[in-house]
């Protein structure tokens, strides 16, 4: 079992970046957009900048949803390959 706080703490970016996801993606939208001037632009990305770190999906780790365990997750199951085995051996996952 895994930390309790580490497992809060990925929690919490999850619903950061849940919280987040509509103006990260109109920030980007703009940095990106060649029709706008450079100075938009660059306000758009210091405005990204100012958004919580955590808010970024890429900070968010795949978990067992289980356990909480962070290594050797299958994304299709969302359990670490110990905790698929054993289910497997028990015959409690179907199709393995």
């Amino acid at each position: 079992m895994a930390k309790s706080s580490s497992i809060e703490r990925n929690l919490k970016r999850e619903r950061l970046a849940k919280k987040f996801a509509a103006k990260r993606a109109l920030l980007k939208a703009q940095a990106k957009d060649e029709s706008l001037s450079m100075e938009e632009r660059f306000d758009a990305r210091l405005k990204l900048s100012e958004l919580p770190r955590n808010s970024a999906p890429n900070r968010i780790r795949l978990r067992c949803g289980l356990s909480g365990r962070p290594r050797g997750n299958y994304r299709k199951f969302k359990l670490p390959r110990i905790a698929l085995r054993d289910l497997a051996s028990a015959g409690r996952a179907p199709g393995l």
